[in-house]
């Protein structure tokens, strides 16, 4: 093996598959623009977890209308309600299957959200 060859960064997943009409999109942290993490309050850290999440779907053509299913990670259940307003100002009706898991997260966030989306093209 080499090793002159840099190590790859991050951890090793794809930010998003594709199967048949389904896009399956990674985790979304609270992460900003400028590489930083969010660390407000869980709505704040909410809305930049989706706006990332937009992001990415945006990138493949889609938005928040097409995502059908999502599963939310926070890392304490009073966390809920901060987490479920921000969510709801911003997801469209009808809202996505949801799941939601209390757990701790491998970055510094309290909040981390995936995506399922449909692609009708």
């Amino acid at each position: 093996m080499s090793t002159d060859q840099p190590a790859p960064a991050g951890p090793p997943l794809s930010k998003t598959r594709r199967a048949g009409p389904l896009l399956f999109v990674s985790g979304q942290l609270p992460r900003t623009p400028e590489g930083g993490m969010c660390q407000g309050t869980i709505e704040e850290q909410t809305e930049q977890a989706i706006a990332n999440l937009r992001a990415v779907l945006q990138g493949e053509g889609l938005d928040l209308a097409d995502v059908v299913k999502t599963t939310v990670w926070i890392t304490r259940a009073e966390l809920s309600a901060g987490m479920n307003a921000a969510y709801a100002r911003l997801f469209p009706t009808p809202y996505p299957t949801r799941s939601t898991v209390v757990s701790g997260l491998v970055a510094p966030a309290d909040v981390e959200i995936e995506a399922i989306a449909f692609d009708p093209r």
